[in-house]
């Protein structure tokens, strides 16, 4: 019995073996990879890629490609190329899925191989953009690679155990088929099938076990839409529908009933149905159908398909607020659109979060968009796509990084993004000359005959993107130190003079009178607080435009931005700003003026000592006694409050601005303290110039907005001044308490608790 079970064995495996071997035998012999190839696969399919879907990028890429060849060709030599039952190949990529046989399909209709270009492009590396990656995966086998990049044809070992490559030829009265498994060896033989494309390859993939995900419609749709949308052949689908025809009748016709319809479920509704039969009828489904817009030009694309295109882009629900298309020629060529959202994103300053904005492209072939380097973080907030023809496809990360490029197109690309603001800047300035002359007629003749590279503008702009977008521009100011010349250009502030319109510091500098030299500023938490500060008095008393700062960025930015113009930015909250340049018989009073008030800022500084580090002879017009400001190179009040409140501000720096006092010698109340300090500088005690002294500076320093750093003491001498003020002793007690006639019996308590609520609150 068991050598008949041994028996029945081995002559299964022999009928096994013979079967593979004449499937072999019909295969011809055996060809084995070159050693580059052979090691490339190990490396590919075994430790290179988490993210296997790019195999089909690949192919598509490579689809495209061929029928970009043919179409070429037949420019100077057209054929009518047909297949064995007469039909002509299509110029489309066509994808069809098998799940009964675990297989991916795709056709092409273009320039096809013969046997010899087989063995040449799919048997050995030769002198393709794999070779290059294969070279450049030698160098670094642990690169990090960008998006995920290609390696072209070998991609689809990912996820096929089994490949096919059927392709036909002008050049070749046969079809032939390239067959391998991935594992060192391949086939090429003639196609049993005869000629089935006409002309053109079909790429035939058995999946392996893993890979399910791609036998599902939705899937492949969805990796054609993020890496192949923009493809220049159309891309078909195969699917099925199942349609509802009513059954014949002798001497009728056929009719389909929309499948959509309602069924009746009446029994009359019944019968009905049954005089229909369900049909499945197969459809080829376009998948790709945007197109790329950026290769078109500029005038042959609409406001409303920009608008589609960034909404499809970006997933945004609004319209871009400005966008510019334009082709960079010289030594590298690339195409791009950039977009400036309606709105800032909430996250638009969340390092943790990657802004996948820029979409680059090589030959409309989606590569990355996790390439954080084509713009500077500063301006993170555009969006848009970039198609080079000069990037290689299949390329590292770390070497793209270092392309000189890719180092080109980010140039153009911000040089392009800050001319984009500065367009709609120099919109705004037509729009408002137009609408002061009244050419509102001549204005919509233009428009009409123009066909710009940018979105036309009907009504001012910058200002909303000032406030969406302006603490970008800011942050560029600090990082961006080529381009500072121009973002200067582009930094919009309210003023003194201007509290609802931005102006920027050309508009302020053009206004402002000859005599004076400088740009001055104030900078606060906002217009109002900034408007309460004493050292804003001296220049509205002059008629001195004063540009207001409202952004906790403003001081940093400013640090940045010496002058503008040849004139000087000045902060007020600083010391002794000069509105204008003193004569000689000014100077001569200012040395008088500090000579004879020489007692009085003495006496200030030992009072205070640390506290300040100057103490001066103000030449501001002021109302107050005191104010405080900082020295001409320390910290302001205002930035110490933002760096005091940054969670991660440096602890160990000092979180007091240095401080300098400026006396106003002209107010009576810093005169009686003259009178008082000079009686004390001959050896007098007076405890109430110490107390006046004291609250003045701690008033200025409340009205400045820097801290008072003992505010109970502050309390205390306020106090005593004020008894002084009413002729109350500093040592009076407190008064005592007055006697109250309560009658306490239970009568008056009841005859409390009847009377209304009014008449209770009278007596109280």
């Amino acid at each position: 019995m068991r050598l008949g079970l041994a028996l029945k064995i081995f002559i299964i495996a022999l009928v096994v073996f013979a079967a593979v071997g004449e499937e072999t035998a019909n295969k011809g012999s055996a060809v084995q990879f070159t050693a580059e190839v052979a090691k490339m696969l190990d490396i590919l399919i075994n430790s290179l890629y988490t993210d296997h879907k790019i195999f089909l990028r690949e192919i598509i890429s490579n689809a495209s490609d061929a029928l970009d060849k043919i179409r070429f060709l037949y420019l100077t030599n057209p054929k009518s190329p047909v297949n064995d039952a007469g039909e002509a190949p299509t110029m489309d990529i066509r994808i069809k899925l098998d799940r009964a046989k675990r297989e991916l399909i795709m056709r092409d209709g273009g320039v096809g191989m013969t046997k010899e270009e087989m063995g040449a492009n799919l048997g050995s590396l030769g002198s393709s953009g794999t070779k290059k990656f294969f070279d450049q995966m030698k160098e670094a086998q642990e690169s990090n690679l960008i998006g995920q990049f290609g390696v072209g044809f070998y991609s689809v070992f990912l996820v096929a155990k089994n490949v096919k490559v059927a392709s036909k030829s002008d050049n070749s009265d046969k079809q032939w088929i390239w067959e391998s498994k991935g594992d060192g060896n391949y086939f090429i033989y003639e196609d049993p099938r005869g000629n089935t494309l006409g002309r053109g390859t079909e790429l035939t993939l058995e999946l392996k076990d893993d890979a399910d995900e791609y036998l599902e419609q939705e899937k492949i749709k969805e990796i054609v839409h993020r890496y192949s949308e923009f493809i220049h052949f159309p891309i078909y689908m195969h699917t099925t529908k199942i349609e509802r025809i009513p059954k014949k009748k002798e001497g009728e016709e056929a009719e389909v009933k929309d499948d959509g319809e309602v069924k009746d479920e009446s029994e009359e509704g019944a019968k009905k149905e049954e005089e229909f039969d369900d049909v499945t009828k197969e459809h080829w489904e376009l998948i790709n159908e945007n197109k790329p817009i950026w290769t078109r030009k500029h005038s042959d694309v609409t406001d409303e398909e920009y608008n589609k295109f960034y909404k499809a882009l970006t997933k945004d629900y609004e319209d871009p607020m400005y966008y510019t298309h334009f082709s960079a020629e010289g030594e590298v060529e690339f195409k791009s659109i950039l977009f400036i959202p309606g709105r800032a994103p909430y996250n638009v300053f969340d390092t943790s979060i990657h802004q996948n904005n820029i979409r680059l492209y090589v030959r409309r072939v989606f590569i990355t968009d996790e390439f954080k380097d084509l713009l500077p973080r500063y301006l993170n907030f555009i969006k848009g796509v970039v198609d080079s023809d000069d990037l290689p496809l299949h390329v590292s990360r770390e070497v793209l990084q270092e392309s000189r490029i890719l180092k080109i197109i980010k140039k153009k690309l911000v040089r392009k993004a800050l001319q984009m603001l500065a367009d709609i800047a120099a919109s705004d300035k037509e729009l408002e000359k137009k609408k002061a002359a009244d050419e509102k007629e001549d204005q919509e003749e233009k428009k009409d005959d123009e066909t710009p590279a940018s979105k036309i503008l009907k009504e001012e702009t910058y200002p909303k993107f000032w406030e969406e977008f302006g603490k970008n521009l800011r942050l560029g100011m600090i990082e961006d130190g080529t381009n500072r010349a121009r973002l200067t250009k582009l930094l919009r502030y309210k003023s003194s003079k201007s509290e609802t319109k931005y102006i920027s510091l050309e508009d302020y500098v053009d206004r402002m009178p000859e005599t004076q030299k400088s740009i001055f500023f104030l900078t606060g938490e906002n217009i109002e607080k900034i408007k309460q500060s004493p050292v804003l008095e001296d220049a509205l008393k002059r008629d001195v435009e004063v540009i207001y700062m409202t952004d906790a960025i403003d001081e940093y930015v400013v640090g940045h931005v010496t002058d503008f113009s040849g004139k000087k930015l000045v902060n007020l909250a600083k010391e002794g700003p000069k509105f204008e340049d003193a004569s000689k018989g000014e100077k001569l009073r200012d040395a008088k003026r500090k000579e004879r008030y020489e007692p009085l800022t003495k006496w200030f500084k030992e009072l205070l000592g640390d506290k300040v580090t100057k103490v001066i002879i103000t030449k501001r017009k002021t109302s107050e006694p005191l104010i405080l400001t900082a020295p001409q190179h320390g910290v302001t009040a205002n930035m110490a409050r933002i760096v005091k409140g940054q969670t991660l501000g440096d602890k160990s720096q000092d979180g007091e601005a240095k401080r300098v006092l400026e006396i106003n010698h002209l107010h009576p109340l810093i005169d009686d303290l003259f009178k008082r300090v000079k009686v004390l500088n001959e050896g007098d005690q007076d405890s109430t110039a110490e107390d006046m002294g004291m609250v003045l500076y701690d008033t200025a320093a409340l009205q400045n907005g820097f801290d008072v750093s003992d505010a109970l003491a502050y309390g205390k001498r306020i106090g005593r001044l004020l008894r002084k003020g009413v002729d109350i002793a500093p040592d009076a007690p407190l008064v005592e308490e007055e006697e109250y006639e309560i009658d306490e019996t239970p009568e008056a308590e009841e005859a409390d608790a009847e009377k209304p609520d009014e008449e209770k609150k009278e007596e109280l």
